[in-house]
């Protein structure tokens, strides 16, 4: 996508796109980045003042995981109720001697909700240590390559919990079904998913879609609704289950509309060897942070690609509202820019630990990482963080380590929490 689209959609009815020269913009991204470690929330916020949606803690996040282990669950028992004819139906007959012989509907729906909730078993991993939790998530138990494992297992159980020995074939399958529609709902996710461990600890992502995703909850939800009240009846679910890659759809087209974006401003801005992507945001398909990344520093704007004037919101609206808010239209984008490793004195610093083969985990990890803060004093401390977990209205931005040192010692790796402080990373 060239620039030249944007300068056609401007002479349409749109205001031909802005971008600043960084060169003229210099001496207010240099004033941010010396602030410390403030982040794009709180800048976003301060400058909008009371239309900011209300800020993200560390409680809201644990709730928002626990949002989307239910609607992998949800979508498993979805996906069970498809797959489950009516007692009776001859299509059972036909597939008993693959599949193994039917069982009830209401046995299907629990295996489905179960085997899609268990990926997100490797929460455990947690106990483990910091590491195991975040280079296993989204590990083995997400993986392609031990999804049939993992199915007969389920399998098995579920037909000794139902006292049926002779079904565990069918819910053997099943449970491939609700594991497999879990791995695909987190694949079109940006965190990323190690689709091919233990083999691999590649992560896979089509980044199509926030994590958690309103419509595809309602989706879901609705379709078993609709599967209760219809008890005999699979159309329901077909129809919801038929709907989800339609949605996943139209959040593919706006992230190409994004990267068509960033990439008509690195044409613009002389950034020839610049790095373009696109972080999907919450309450709209079409509300994302575009990063350009040109060897030293991120450049960021927050936009919605469909939106022709700016959204205001205050404290009294809906919270849809005020999260999408802070995204503007393209013609209006607000471009920040963000050194990698900060523009000061604590860059060479910041560099050491960056290539310290201790912070190999989060080289590993990070998509966007970026220095956080510095502290250099009886102690020396170096944070990072990744872009991609930052957006307008998060206070608290997940996943920041660093490494710190005292005199005379060496480094150590540290992980940093709001309400915790820091802490040793184990």
């Amino acid at each position: 996508m060239k620039a030249s689209k944007y300068i056609r959609r401007a002479a349409s009815g749109c205001r031909r796109p802005v971008w600043p020269r960084i060169d003229a913009g210099r001496q207010d991204t240099a004033r941010a980045d010396a602030a410390g470690p403030r982040t794009f929330a709180a800048d976003r916020n301060q400058r909008r003042g009371t239309g900011a949606p209300q800020a993200v803690g560390a409680g809201n996040l644990r709730k928002n995981l626990a949002v989307d282990t239910l609607t992998h669950a949800l979508s498993g028992a979805l996906l069970a109720r498809a797959l489950t004819p009516p007692a009776g139906a001859s299509s059972l007959r036909r597939t008993s001697a693959l599949f193994g012989p039917p069982v009830p509907a209401g046995h299907a729906v629990a295996v489905g909700f179960l085997a899609a909730a268990f990926p997100d078993a490797d929460v455990v991993l947690k106990w483990v240590s910091d590491l195991a939790y975040l280079r296993g998530h989204r590990g083995v138990t997400h993986s392609l390559l031990m999804l049939p494992l993992w199915a007969t297992l389920l399998g098995l159980v579920a037909a000794a919990a139902f006292r049926r020995l002779d079904a565990w074939r069918r819910y053997g399958w099943l449970a491939a079904g609700g594991i497999a529609i879990h791995i695909a709902g987190d694949w079109i996710t940006q965190f990323g998913t190690m689709l091919l461990a233990p083999l691999s600890d590649a992560r896979f992502g089509l980044g199509s879609t926030f994590i958690i995703d309103l419509v595809v909850t309602g989706i879901v939800a609705g379709g078993l609704a609709a599967s209760a009240l219809l008890p005999r009846s699979r159309l329901p679910a077909l129809a919801a289950l038929a709907l989800l890659p339609v949605w996943v759809g139209v959040s593919v087209i706006a992230r190409n509309e994004a990267l068509g974006f960033g990439r008509a401003y690195a044409q613009q801005q002389g950034l020839a060897a610049a790095r373009v992507d696109a972080a999907p945001r919450p309450a709209s398909p079409f509300n994302w942070t575009v990063v350009v990344f040109d060897g030293r520093a991120y450049h960021v704007a927050h936009v919605n690609t469909r939106r022709a004037e700016p959204l205001h919101a205050g404290p009294e609206d809906n919270f849809i509202r005020r999260y999408s808010a802070p995204y503007l239209p393209l013609h209006l984008a607000r471009w920040e820019r963000r050194a990698k490793f900060g523009d000061g004195s604590h860059e060479a610093l910041a560099r050491e630990v960056w290539q310290h083969p201790e912070f190999g985990f989060f080289r590993w990890f990070a998509m966007f990482p970026l220095v956080h803060a510095v502290e250099d004093g009886a102690r020396t401390c170096v944070w990072f963080r990744d872009l991609r977990f930052e957006f307008p209205g998060r206070s608290e931005v997940p996943f920041r380590y660093g490494m710190c040192r005292g005199a005379g010692s060496g480094w150590v790796r540290i992980a940093f929490e709001d309400i915790a402080g820091r802490s040793a990373l184990r």
